[in-house]
């Protein structure tokens, strides 16, 4: 019996540390496939841990062991094929999806130790605040959890649109009464009883989705990344009601590092928290709404060829990613362009905002695919000085993060959000499919300037033909 319980406890210790090391090599592209690696190994420590705590105690009957073997090998077949299928353009709804996952597991647990407790011994009905208390959270948020990465990845995946009543202010009475459901159902678990455990599942899940569908595209991100910390925190409070240690120090950095990353998210879209959960979803009753065409009087468009002939003369070009890159799937083909122009003794880097994709880290994950050498990407704060002596920027794909009313116009809903000043260097060149706005729904003024030049067409087939533009000029023979 103590030597289970000493192996239990070492196995968690090194699972531990692999994790706080897999969650620091994440914040570096070099080093995140192997960080990756270090908290799979982890996690799979931890269930390795229980199985241990099971063998030393009562052991494990027949029908729990194919429970546990069919939910292995269930839930490792359809991470297996989400790793496999999923597109770099589709992982945010799947991080809401696993961020779902997170929550329901949390509220399984508490709920299957709650119904356990309650049918095997009456004694144990008495009130235990701790324990009464570690359930009631796990419930409360991995209810929210999970209903709210629902609806947010339905909203990122096109499946749900905000209903026009979530933007009135009907809609936080709504919430209201979904959580003083929760609020009753928890008072009547904190007390010992049972009955409010299905009028705190109900209310909780509720005001998941009542908080999180009239949140817009344009925060969507943020609500991601906040969902990532409630899942955290749902783990920790489940790590309480197993008396898994392990569980509690592994939600609380994953609640830690998600509620961290939130608020970078909210600095870099110069949102505030409250604003994106209470203020309903930008771009949806914006005051300038969605732009077109029509709104645009003054574009100057150009063709590949004329593009080719201005980035041959050039010193330095700044490549600025956005999400049409990754819809488009041309990294590798940006790639090879920059390879041709870095011949011709070109110097290229690319200007990375931190919400340029629909989640952190989306571009430099997207262009680390193409090889894209991690010295030449370069944060928002440190490329936005070198602009005014940027040759030529090509823009591809983004819209929001590149839109100077978020500098010069007080009136524009984007105003005060940190951009890149892409306007401030000699030519611009915008690849877009079209004249549609970005996620907040907002004409851009970069389109309009008289350095700017729209190149339209879609991105992979845009920079394949510059590239053979290019080629043709003798670029990739100079030097």
């Amino acid at each position: 019996m103590i030597n289970s319980v000493l192996l239990k406890y070492s196995i968690d210790l090194v699972a531990v540390l692999l994790l706080a090391l897999g969650i620091k090599g994440l914040s570096k592209v070099r080093s995140a496939r192997d960080a990756n690696r270090l908290a799979a190994i982890a996690m799979g420590l931890a269930v390795v841990g229980v199985l241990v705590d099971f063998l030393g105690g009562s052991g494990i009957s027949t029908n729990a062991w194919i429970w546990i073997l069919l939910g292995t090998l269930v839930g490792g077949f359809f991470g297996m094929i989400t790793a496999n299928k999923v597109p770099m353009t589709a992982m945010p709804e799947t991080v809401a999806l696993f961020n779902g996952c997170g929550g329901m597991s949390s509220l399984l647990v508490a709920i299957g130790v709650l119904l356990f407790r309650s049918n095997s011994d009456e004694v144990q009905k008495t009130i235990d605040l701790v324990g009464n208390i570690s359930i009631v959270v796990s419930v409360f948020v991995g209810a929210i959890t999970f209903s709210g990465s629902i609806v947010a990845m339905a909203k990122l995946q096109g499946w749900l649109n905000t209903p026009a009543w979530t933007q009135s202010k009907l809609r936080h009475a709504i919430n209201i009464s979904f959580a003083v459901f929760a609020l009753i159902g928890s008072i009547d678990l904190l007390f010992g009883g049972d009955s409010g455990l299905w009028l705190l599942v109900f209310g909780s899940s509720l005001l998941g989705i009542g908080v999180t569908l009239p949140i817009g595209g344009a925060d969507m991100p943020v609500v991601i990344s906040l969902l990532n910390s409630y899942s955290g925190v749902a783990a920790a409070a489940a790590g309480f009601v197993v008396e898994s240690q392990l569980l509690i120090v592994a939600g609380a950095m994953v609640g830690a590092a998600g509620l961290i990353l939130t608020q970078v998210m909210c600095n870099g879209m110069n949102r505030s928290l409250v604003s994106v959960l209470f203020g309903g979803a930008l771009g949806v009753s914006s005051s300038r709404g969605g732009s077109d065409q029509s709104e645009y009087s003054n574009i100057t468009s150009c063709s590949v060829d004329e593009c080719a002939l201005t980035i041959e003369a050039a010193e330095r070009v700044v490549i600025v990613p956005g999400y049409g890159l990754a819809v488009a799937q041309a990294q590798h083909t940006l790639r090879e362009v920059t390879r041709v122009l870095e011949a011709g003794g070109i110097e290229v880097s690319y200007a990375i905002h931190p919400v340029a994709g629909r989640m952190p880290g989306h571009m430099n994950v997207l262009l680390a695919e193409a090889d894209v050498p991690y010295e030449q990407l370069k944060e928002m704060d440190v490329i936005n000085p070198d602009f005014p002596a940027t040759d030529v920027v090509l823009v591809l794909g983004a819209n929001d993060v590149v839109n100077p009313q978020a500098k010069k116009d007080p009136n524009s809903p984007l105003y005060g959000m940190p951009v890149l000043d892409v306007y401030e260097a000699r030519t611009v060149f915008v690849v877009k499919r079209g004249m549609s706005a970005g996620y907040s729904g907002i004409k851009n003024d970069l389109f309009e300037l008289s350095n700017t030049s729209m190149v339209f067409g879609d991105a992979k087939k845009v920079l394949g033909d510059l590239l053979v533009e290019l080629k043709e000029l003798g670029l990739g023979r100079k030097g």
